[in-house]
């Protein structure tokens, strides 16, 4: 099994074999914390656009999306895991779009297979490439709006390569802490509690938490994202 670690919207565009689009803060880590707060399935899609064509089809369907961190007017929800604390999505349908995870998903076009994730499901994501095996696997770090590095989603990329490999990792706790002075500090930014929330980067760092996969498929022209439950081997 050969591994690359590829970044960025460009680097979506490389992917091949079976892909992970990764996007810690805080696309894919939001998305799982909607899946365990019962979400049936999640449109993920690179346009405002498209996320209003789709509400337009099922009023009952939920906006969640973000550009530059803020909420998009007129969503129902912005990027943020914490404002779903007190949420009950069981057998919703959510349209999310964002800056930089939506917009992997929407490049990764020569991907097999395509799966989203973040710390939160690294270890349940690594048990199911593991078992599928497959020839090539590509790990795309989705940074800051998709165009700039960030070391949250380069962290993750290397954590789940370690655990697909099964090779030890130093300091998980210690290196997800430090993110802290690296581009987790918009969530300690006084400025700027209102778009990131301090909460948000604590809900974000947490590692192998859900024992699901999310995977990503293409339907009707759609990306959708679905929840796959995946015993731990």
């Amino acid at each position: 099994m050969e591994i690359e670690i590829y970044e960025l919207i460009e680097g979506a565009k490389k992917a091949k074999g079976l892909c992970v689009i990764i996007d810690v803060f805080r696309a894919f880590s939001l998305e799982a914390y909607l899946f365990d707060k019962g979400a049936k399935k999640i449109f993920a899609v690179g346009t405002t656009k498209e996320a209003w064509d789709l509400k337009k089809e099922d009023e009952t369907r939920i906006l969640v999306g973000e550009r530059g961190g803020k909420k998009i007017e007129g969503f129902d929800y912005g990027n943020s895991p914490s404002a779903f604390k007190d949420v009950s999505l069981t057998d919703k349908v959510v349209i999310h779009t964002t800056s930089a995870g939506t917009q992997g998903i929407s490049n990764a076009v020569q991907a097999q297979e395509m799966l989203v994730g973040s710390f939160l499901n690294a270890r349940a994501t690594a048990s199911y490439i593991r078992a599928k095996n497959p020839e090539h696997v590509s790990l795309v770090c989705m940074g800051n709006a998709g165009i700039s590095h960030s070391e949250e989603d380069y962290l993750c990329a290397l954590y789940l390569k370690s655990l697909i490999e099964g090779k030890p990792f130093e300091d998980l706790e210690g290196r997800l802490l430090s993110l802290k002075e690296s581009d987790g500090k918009k969530f300690f930014d006084e400025n700027q509690k209102d778009v990131f929330p301090n909460e948000d980067f604590w809900m974000c760092i947490k590692h192998d938490l859900f024992d699901f996969v999310m995977r990503c498929e293409k339907e009707n022209g759609t990306y959708i994202v679905h929840k796959v439950l995946w015993n731990l081997v």
